[in-house]
């Protein structure tokens, strides 16, 4: 496991590590779109990804990246859904058990998913405190590794795999746009763009109801995110020291939006582009429609992070 800040070639390995057992995901565009924000928009879309997420990249590195001891006494983390999912399969493919703390109000669609893995689930109150303190006694019980959603250099290199893709794939993006929540993705976008775009802006796109990340980087310290109130379940985590000074060294601005703007954009991604998106990732649309001047005739990759939503719950439906 890396214990350091990943390097442009731990980025490379880490891809190399993956690249067997993810997919390599499309980047799509939609002409409507770009006329109605005025800028060359390129949809990296992980809602293609196993398990629905980008979150299936970090997963994966970090189990592959575990020794032989470690993976006999398998793996744990607590998870509001995506990472959970994602690392309960990392861990069925490579045949070890997967302890997965949740909260009880993780939507229904992720708490299936993880079943489906076969992972063991524990849930647990919606708050951090509960979340670790659950965790804690598990991983005491049982010796497993903990595999922490972000806050793990081996998640923010195998995360970054993304950013490595599309910046690969688009050559002279002005800027390349991630959701933010516990920093992970954003993080590992940014240190991707150092290495393989060093031209192309990041930016971070945040819910205004859970905007931690927006005020942590604002004012140089760490906000905790407390009672954040957003239909984003993917962004309801604060920063962790090792996101945060990533971010904070390399990512150019976070654009916060409002819900209203996330379900539009959600909306919109829907009926032009035909692809199904969860709300954290429409955060990011949304944050280019409400700043047109600034993205307008620019070139800008847009990661739409997930696709797992409950299709009975709706954001617009009444």
């Amino acid at each position: 496991m890396l214990d350091r800040i990943p390097a442009k070639q731990d980025i490379i390995e880490a891809h190399e590590r993956i690249k067997r057992q993810v997919h390599h995901t499309p980047v799509l565009t939609s002409s409507s779109i770009n006329k109605i924000a005025d800028c060359k928009i390129y949809f990296k879309c992980e809602n293609f990804q196993k398990v629905g997420a980008f979150k299936f990249r970090g997963a994966s590195n970090a189990v592959l990246s575990l020794n032989k001891n470690d993976l006999q006494k398998g793996v744990a983390t607590h998870s509001s859904g995506n990472h959970a999912a994602a690392l309960s399969l990392a861990a069925k493919m490579k045949n070890i058990p997967a302890y997965i703390v949740m909260p009880r109000t993780a939507p229904e669609i992720k708490k299936r998913a993880v079943e489906n893995y076969g992972a063991q689930i524990t849930f647990c109150e919606p708050t951090l405190k509960s979340r670790e303190e659950t965790l804690a006694k598990i991983v005491d019980e049982t010796g497993a590794a903990f595999i922490h959603p972000y806050d793990n250099y081996s998640i923010i290199a195998g995360q970054a795999t993304c950013g490595k893709e599309v910046l690969e794939e688009l050559h002279n993006l002005d800027f390349i746009v991630a959701p933010v929540g516990g920093g992970g993705l954003l993080s590992g976008t940014c240190l991707s763009a150092k290495y393989f775009s060093p031209q192309t802006k990041v930016i971070g796109a945040e819910p205004q109801g859970a905007d931690d990340a927006f005020r942590s980087l604002r004012d140089g310290v760490i906000h905790p995110s407390v009672n954040p109130k957003t239909i984003c379940d993917g962004l309801l985590t604060q920063l962790s020291e090792r996101t945060f000074n990533i971010i904070r060294n390399h990512a150019d601005e976070i654009i916060t939006v409002d819900e209203g703007s996330i379900i539009s954009a959600m909306k919109m991604i829907w009926e032009r582009m035909k692809i199904i998106i969860e709300p954290s990732s429409a955060v990011t649309l949304a944050a280019i429609l409400k700043n047109k001047e600034k993205f307008s005739g620019k070139k800008v990759g847009l990661i739409l992070s997930g696709g797992n939503v409950d299709l009975e719950n709706l954001p617009w439906k009444e």
